[in-house]
């Protein structure tokens, strides 16, 4: 009896600390090392990068053209949000002949967390009551000097 007891006990303590793991989530570009080093400025274009490497998640719309591949894992903790533990952007730019000027590569350094303000937004301007919204403006429209008529 006390052997069947111990068995259910580990049982249950393997399923509580398997329970208690992480979940590990990919998202975006799944970068392939090999092929993104093999895109070459001056000798790539943009039919062999996207052959290589297939479609970018981004692409600039204005300015100078430049795609982007962007990757993240994020792990998560049950009960808790998610955070992101890898972050990667590749920026290809292009000259105006469609070939491959530069390939950057950046990382968690440019990664910004940002922690909204509780559940009022910021604003610019007076810091005005609802009454003062709604009984504002009596006695100043039409008013002289305003220019209405």
């Amino acid at each position: 009896m006390h052997a069947t007891m111990r068995i259910a006990a580990v049982l249950g303590a393997l399923a509580l600390v398997t329970g208690c793991s992480s979940i590990r989530n990919s998202r975006g570009y799944l970068v392939d090392e090999v092929l993104v080093a093999s895109v070459q400025p001056g000798i790539d274009n943009r039919e062999s990068v996207e052959q290589t490497l297939g479609r970018p998640t981004l692409t600039s719309q204005f300015g100078e053209p430049v795609w982007y591949y962007i990757s993240s894992r994020t792990a998560q903790a049950p009960f808790t949000t998610p955070r992101i533990n890898a972050h990667s952007v590749l920026a290809i730019r292009f000259d105006e002949a469609g070939n491959v000027a530069t390939a950057e590569r950046t990382g968690m350094d440019k990664v910004v967390r940002l922690d909204p303000d509780g559940d009022a937004t910021p604003t610019l301007g007076r810091d005005r009551s609802l009454l003062q919204d709604l009984f504002g403006n009596i006695g100043t429209v039409g008013a002289p000097g305003t220019g209405a008529r």
